[in-house]
């Protein structure tokens, strides 16, 4: 079967095998899918921005015209060796399926087809069509983790030519993730807000990121975490009248779950307290929430903290499934949470 793991998606990227005639890349992190997209486009070889050589094509657009993939895949090219057959916004449409089906059985000798797709689940015919193939290859994108945030924040701090405060990345890391154009964007807002300066620092994360990312996020997390329901109703406020999404609480809380759920492991393997827990965290703990995330060690342990990230995973399904109701089930699950963390441990 033709597939990569999430983690080994870039790697394969940046030398991708020419056998391989047909890539689906598919996820719920849109930009993630678009910009890896745009990487395998430019690996080709060919110009991007020659009609000729790049054949750009909407997946209801193919859906609506049976076979019209497949008579653009084996179409001679006129100018070159390969054409690219370019496909966005793929998902369930049967029509598209078959055709893809039809290639990955018998691949195009002079195209290279390339499909952008959002969330796919795993018997999806799209997926099953590619990942059942020799010659074609799934390549999977899902939210950025902590590490994979990291390496954004390096490679773009590294191209200004800056470097950034332990403070200022933590409280930058809390605003991003969910979309990794949307990270890209914020991240060069705040290097064009430090133009002319050596080092970012947290008090530059606060003035551009604002109340969405560095205030609303933080407090709206650590509501939940304390069991505050009033108080993550007034953060949720904030967050929508400042033009903040859904995914982006949604994974502010898996990442500070995620981070718990370590810190906890360490308390029980070790026998350490919250406090101590809190401070050999790595990378530290941002030290105006501390307290907050000291309490909330006290009030999860490592069976609660599992139901919390199967929870906030299963509202991240529902957001991409429905994205109309996505706002509601944010709120619904956050306060799930913020319930369970009010109750006192027995």
């Amino acid at each position: 079967m033709a597939q990569k793991k999430a983690f080994e998606v870039d790697r394969w990227l940046s030398r991708p095998e020419s056998v391989f005639r047909l890539v689906l890349i598919y996820g719920p992190d849109r930009g993630l899918v678009s910009e890896r997209a745009r990487a395998f486009a430019v690996k080709t070889g060919l110009p991007l921005d020659d009609p000729f050589a790049v054949v750009r094509l909407e997946a209801n657009e193919v859906d609506q015209q049976p076979g019209r993939l497949e008579d653009e895949a084996r179409t001679v090219p006129m100018f070159a060796e390969n054409r690219l057959i370019w496909v966005s916004n793929a998902g369930i449409q049967k029509n598209l399926a078959a055709d893809v089906k039809r290639l990955a059985d018998n691949p195009p000798a002079d195209a290279i087809v390339l499909i952008e797709a959002g969330e796919l689940k795993k018997n999806a015919a799209l997926r099953t069509a590619v990942e059942g193939a020799a010659t074609a290859m799934a390549l999977p994108c899902y939210a950025d983790d902590a590490r994979a945030i990291d390496a954004l924040i390096d490679e773009e701090l590294a191209k200004a030519g800056m470097a950034i405060g332990l403070e200022a990345r933590q409280a930058l890391k809390s605003s991003l993730g969910g979309d990794r154009l949307a990270s890209r964007g914020e991240i060069a807002k705040l290097l064009l807000y430090c133009l002319g300066k050596e080092r970012v620092e947290v008090e530059d994360v606060f003035a551009m990121i604002g109340d969405v990312s560095a205030s609303s996020n933080d407090d709206a997390i650590d509501a939940v975490l304390l069991g505050k329901a009033a108080d993550l109703d007034l953060a949720l406020a904030r967050h929508v009248a400042a033009g903040g999404q859904p995914f982006q609480m949604l994974a502010s809380a898996i990442r500070q779950f995620q981070s718990l759920q370590t810190m906890r492991d360490v308390m029980e393997r070790k026998g350490q307290s919250a406090a101590a827990a809190v401070a050999s965290a790595r990378p530290p703990v941002f030290f105006a929430r501390k307290k907050a995330v000291e309490t909330s060690l006290e009030r999860f342990d490592s069976e609660t903290i599992a139901r919390a990230l199967d929870r906030l995973r299963d509202a991240v399904l529902q957001t991409r499934r429905r994205a109309d109701l996505a706002k509601p089930a944010v709120e619904r699950t956050l306060l799930a949470l913020a319930l369970e963390g009010g109750r006192p441990r027995r």
